[in-house]
């Protein structure tokens, strides 16, 4: 994906020349951390292709998947981060080799004023990451485990636009903050129904 791809941000020949003049193309490598909880905001990424998940720690340091941040997109801490001094609350990691455009923030503060396509930007992706965040709510509330897990191995293949899926029974019990008995017994019963097929460190939907 190139920036031309996003809407809001080639619409405008001034904010596109900024863009050019003051962004970086950052590369990282899947599971490199791009942001770490309570470290300060000084950049804001927009993610040109891979993906990177976003997650929270517990008070016992254990991981929560709160979202996936696709291309053309960013995370709204970053974004929030351009207008306030605050410390991340959440933890950004690469789910797959990934490349960035990297924004100062100082920039982006000045955008807010400067550009109403940045502005547009920043609230069409807040809103995203809004009704995520309802649908986090409403699964940890309302689902079931063995609904839960489905939906993230959907979302996972959806991310790796695969319908194999490279993970560990540990590693789907620390994203959704459950146990690694609760996800193997759950991931029996789902291959027992058809719905999926295990292998070793694999699994495949069907």
């Amino acid at each position: 994906m190139k920036i031309d791809d996003i809407e809001e941000l080639h619409k405008n020949p001034a904010l596109r020349a900024k863009i050019e003049e003051l962004g970086v193309i950052k590369h990282i490598k899947q599971d490199d951390i791009l942001l770490r909880e309570d470290s300060y905001i000084n950049s804001i990424p927009i993610l040109l292709s891979g993906a990177l998940k976003v997650t929270r720690k517990d008070s016992d340091g254990k991981e929560f998947l709160i979202y996936y941040i696709k291309p053309g997109e960013s995370c709204v801490m970053s974004l929030l981060g351009s207008m306030y001094a605050e410390k991340s609350h959440i933890q950004a990691i690469a789910e797959e080799d990934s490349e960035l455009l990297i924004i100062p923030i100082s920039a982006s503060a000045d955008w807010i004023r400067e550009f109403p396509e940045w502005t547009a930007y920043f609230f069409r992706i807040f809103q995203k990451r809004f009704e995520e965040l309802l649908q986090v709510v409403d699964s940890v509330a309302f689902q079931k485990m063995d609904t839960r897990i489905l939906s993230f191995l959907q979302k996972k293949s959806e991310i790796n636009q695969h319908k194999s899926i490279q993970i560990t029974h540990q590693q789907i019990a620390d994203e959704l903050g459950t146990v690694r008995e609760v996800v193997s017994r759950i991931l029996k019963q789902l291959e027992r129904e058809g719905q999926i097929l295990l292998a070793r460190n694999n699994i495949t939907l069907l």
